[in-house]
């Protein structure tokens, strides 16, 4: 048994991708939904039995998650966030694929490497990007931020990473060169007109983690601009297929078996297919 377990939970798409690829792959395994809040995380977990193999956290559940791991991979330990649990061997192992899952899919939009690039927000997955770009070979980093106090956490991290973390608050930022702009902010999060345009000026392909509100208001101001922008469906894609290796192994770098027909099938059923 895996559930996906977040508050609130009824809007995830995980159930419908995780069961097309268990389909497909030919397994017995079940995936279903629980609603889960931040205080009652701890009880729900400790009361599963040994019929489960993992869970897929959401938010606000990915720090406690975190701090349920016995084991973490490198994903997570830099990002203290954990998306994935294994339950393996009386280990908790804990992953975070949101990162995998960012980079394997800018790169399939065809951006390749990047030298600098630049993050608007600075949450939880502000976080993930940050990590996601450094694999992708970034060694400057711009993070526009709303409150630039609250990018202090990405400045260190960054100095973790060998990536330079400069800030720039949101309501004065200028228009830059970069091949990639990733924006973490809410579906909803509305700008001013003038800041969303000069984020499209010379800010490449927008890569908006956003899937649900889609398009978001920077995603058409982009667009109006003559610029690419693409929402975090193939992000969700991409990191369920490593929550499924790692489902399977307890490993997200072993591929799954037929993993190209694998995520084809799981494509289709993402947009209802």
């Amino acid at each position: 048994m895996l559930e996906v377990w977040g508050d609130p939970i009824e809007h995830s798409l995980s159930p419908r991708l995780h069961t097309a690829a268990y389909t497909r792959l030919g397994w017995h395994w079940t995936y279903g939904r629980r609603r889960v809040d931040a205080p009652e995380f701890a009880h729900e977990l400790d009361r599963l039995d040994g019929a489960f193999r993992g869970l897929s956290l959401t938010f606000p559940l990915k720090g406690r998650a975190h701090a349920a791991a016995t084991v973490l991979d490198r994903p997570a330990q830099l990002t203290g966030a954990v998306n994935t649990l294994v339950f393996r061997r009386g280990e908790r192992l804990g992953f975070n694929t949101d990162v995998g899952g960012i980079v394997a899919d800018v790169r399939a939009q065809g951006v390749e490497a990047v030298d600098v690039a630049r993050v608007v927000g600075t949450g939880a997955t502000a976080t993930s990007a940050l990590v996601a770009l450094a694999e992708l070979g970034a060694r400057r980093v711009e993070v526009v931020a709303r409150r630039p106090d609250a990018a202090q956490p990405l400045v260190v991290l960054g100095d973790r990473l060998s990536v330079a973390v400069s800030v720039a608050p949101l309501e004065t930022v200028a228009p830059a060169s970069v091949p990639l702009t990733i924006s973490t902010l809410p579906g909803g999060a509305a700008l001013p007109e003038e800041t969303a345009r000069r984020l499209a000026v010379g800010g490449g392909l927008l890569y908006d983690v956003v899937y649900g509100h889609w398009p978001t208001p920077l995603a058409t101001t982009w667009s109006a601009a003559g610029s690419p922008a693409v929402n975090g469906l193939g992000m969700l894609l991409r990191q369920a297929v490593l929550q499924i290796r790692a489902f399977r192994t307890g490993d997200v770098d072993e591929p799954l078996p037929d993993e190209d027909a694998v995520v084809d099938v799981m494509a289709r059923a993402l947009v209802g297919d």
